[in-house]
């Protein structure tokens, strides 16, 4: 019994050992900073952020998004409540947010080229302009479903109204209620009008067109940009690096979205992307 104050402390010492050489071997990693990435909740620009998010993660930052209307968004990062954001629709869609927040944003790049917008019908509506919409007016009942009511699509569609004489009133909705009122009229093969745009997974699972816009109220070829806070730059140049490398086409985003539609979470949808595109994740964070 003599020994066993000795054979205790030797334990001890032992143990202490292990559990310093255990932390020596295993640093707990420091984040890099936190990143505030600000978005709409357009299925297209849920599945850029959540994508873009998880790219900064990856990076070795602590993350945070925050989805407001577009109004909001655009002042938000004018005011640096948030770093930055991937989903401004430019030059025309956003044109008015653009017009009054502008002077205080930076235009990093454009991460995504090819985006429309516009009003859209399934193939089987037989009118192919906007123009002939009132001689079909009762086949729609006289309505044009749209999305969030500080859109800039919704103002578009206000404009068009006024523009063709139309007689049809705009029902505000949301992203998700547009594309289920959608969803449903083709079940039924009913006819729909909606405020679309692309790249929206809708496309890639109905058949639908653009009707021609001979006034040009929908301007024509649009890009998605990222903004950035003045003085992110330099404050956080990691970050703002990022955001200078970040692109992508628009089949990337549908496949994001279309995942997400078909039932996956947006961190789920995004991580699967993220990890069947290693060396564009690695080129966005500059490991490449």
């Amino acid at each position: 019994m003599k020994g066993c104050p000795a054979v205790f402390i030797g334990v001890m010492i032992f143990a202490l050992f292990c559990a310093a050489g255990c932390t020596e071997s295993a640093p707990v990693e420091q984040s890099k900073g936190t990143v505030t990435i600000g978005y709409v909740l357009w299925d297209s620009e849920i599945a850029s952020t959540n994508v873009l998010g998880q790219v900064f993660e990856k990076a070795g930052y602590t993350v945070e998004l925050s989805a407001v209307d577009a109004g909001p968004l655009y002042q938000a990062v004018a005011d640096g409540a948030v770093d930055c954001t991937v989903s401004a629709w430019l030059p025309g869609t956003q044109a008015n947010y653009w017009e009054q927040y502008g002077d205080d944003l930076v235009l990093v790049r454009k991460n995504l080229e090819g985006a429309k917008i516009g009003l859209v019908v399934p193939t089987y509506v037989s009118i192919d302009s906007i123009d002939e919409l009132n001689t079909v007016a009762e086949n729609f009942d006289g309505k044009i479903t749209g999305i969030e009511p500080g859109a800039g699509i919704m103002a578009n569609t206000e404009e068009a109204i006024d523009e063709y004489g139309l007689n049809f009133e705009l029902v505000a909705s949301s992203s998700a209620g547009m594309s289920a009122e959608l969803s449903k009229a083709v079940d039924e093969e009913s006819w729909i009008v909606v405020t679309g745009w692309t790249p929206h997974w809708m496309f890639a699972r109905f058949d639908l067109k653009y009707l021609d816009d001979p006034k040009g109220i929908y301007g024509g070829e649009e890009f998605i940009g990222t903004l950035a806070r003045k003085g992110l730059e330099s404050d956080k140049p990691g970050v703002y690096d990022i955001l200078t490398r970040f692109s992508w086409t628009a089949a990337d985003m549908e496949s994001v979205m279309l995942a997400i539609e078909n039932g996956a979470s947006e961190e789920d949808a995004a991580r699967e992307w993220i990890d069947a595109h290693p060396e564009t994740v690695a080129a966005w964070i500059g490991t490449a």
